[in-house]
């Protein structure tokens, strides 16, 4: 009867430092973005502004009503469509887990800032830009 405890409590320091070492583990894990991973139509499904005050989201009538989506091409282009209209084009490149937005502005003028990548699956991404008008974006694809 005592081995058995005695097992019994060696197993428990076994499976306590076996999940710390998962978890360990885990935590280290970076999250990847390959191109081919990002290349086609991503449907918007939630679109929320963390940041304002007090915080804000679009509503899924909106959602559903206006159809946004972001398309990435073979060729590295991004557009974002909301309402049936281009709302902003350019072109992207992946830095690490995030996407580098490089946006044509009117008058040919660029500019660039990042979409921070928090979920990438292979249906389901969350996507973020910073600042007082961020936005998370949620989108799965097409």
């Amino acid at each position: 009867m005592f081995s058995q405890v005695i097992v019994e409590v060696m197993l428990r320091k076994i499976s306590y430092i076996s999940i710390s070492m998962l978890l360990a583990t885990a935590s280290c894990i970076r999250l990847s973005i390959k191109p081919e991973m990002l290349r086609g139509k991503w449907n918007y499904v939630k679109v929320e502004n963390p940041n304002s005050n007090p915080p804000d989201s679009v509503s899924s009538g909106e959602i559903k009503a206006q159809a946004p989506y972001i398309l990435f091409t073979k060729q590295d282009s991004l557009q974002i469509w909301w309402g049936g209209k281009l709302l902003s084009h350019g072109s992207y490149r992946i830095d690490h887990t995030n996407i580098l937005f490089k946006e044509i502005l009117p008058g040919g003028k660029t500019r660039e800032f990042p979409f921070i990548v928090s979920t990438m699956m292979a249906k389901k991404i969350v996507f973020e830009t910073t600042g007082v008008d961020g936005t998370m974006v949620t989108a799965v694809k097409q």
